[in-house]
């Protein structure tokens, strides 16, 4: 096997956030990080699967194909349950292009309002405690889910390891909290008694949907690249 194959790993982005999180879990294994952007003339990535395992896969195959070299992709999004898990895969770009946290966010929570109790979902006030005082109209709409599918293509060995992680919580009726981005000022957590956008940085990454993937992907596959 050539050595440079079984030390290299590269991600499926070119977030510098990203490619940090997942250097955390690759260095400790003695493994070199690497992004899309250390590669020039990379193929075009269509991202046309239903599933954001599907996507994951997509991106990693594609990639790891082009470059011979290990390649681990995400595909994550936000999962309502009352909307029959959307937006799902079309989680950035849900309300058209050009896409902005503030359209999808808005249009979620019309899409909900639209909803009302017509389908058995009662929506529940926050308890004032919670809530407090100038709160206290606060509504968990609907349960929800932050998902976070990854695909490990390993073109020597000719298959692709995978593994999904959640992190469970409910829409609320308006956005609070400013630390966060995309849905998270929406998305609050009981145990936290606080949104996603309303955590700590430290506090969001040990229980993001992100974290939970790797940390069930390195369980299933202690040794990913002895595979």
């Amino acid at each position: 096997m050539n050595i440079e194959q079984t030390r290299v790993v590269v991600i499926a982005t070119s977030n510098k956030g990203k490619v940090k999180e997942f250097a955390n879990w690759f260095g400790a294994r003695g493994m070199e990080v690497r992004s899309l952007a250390d590669y020039d003339n990379l193929p075009e990535l269509i991202e046309d699967g239903d599933t954001f395992a599907a996507n994951a896969r997509i991106k990693a195959e594609t990639i790891a194909k082009h470059l011979s070299l290990p390649v681990l992709a995400d595909d994550s999004g936000l999962s309502v349950d009352r909307l029959g898990g959307d937006p799902g895969v079309y989680s950035a770009r849900y309300a058209g292009e050009p896409s902005s946290d503030a359209n999808n966010n808005a249009k979620l929570l019309h899409e909900l309002g639209i909803l009302g109790e017509t389908d058995g979902f009662i929506p529940t006030k926050l308890p004032s405690s919670v809530s407090g005082e100038n709160n206290n109209a606060l509504v968990l709409l609907s349960q929800a889910h932050f998902v976070s599918a990854l695909a490990l293509a390993l073109p020597e060995q000719g298959t692709t390891l995978e593994a999904e992680g959640r992190c469970s919580g409910y829409i609320l009726s308006e956005p609070r909290g400013t630390s966060g981005f995309g849905y998270d000022p929406l998305f609050y957590l009981p145990e936290f008694d606080k949104t996603m956008a309303e955590l700590s940085l430290d506090q969001k990454n040990k229980i993001s949907h992100r974290a939970k993937a790797l940390e069930l992907f390195f369980q299933k596959y202690p040794d990913p690249f002895g595979a």
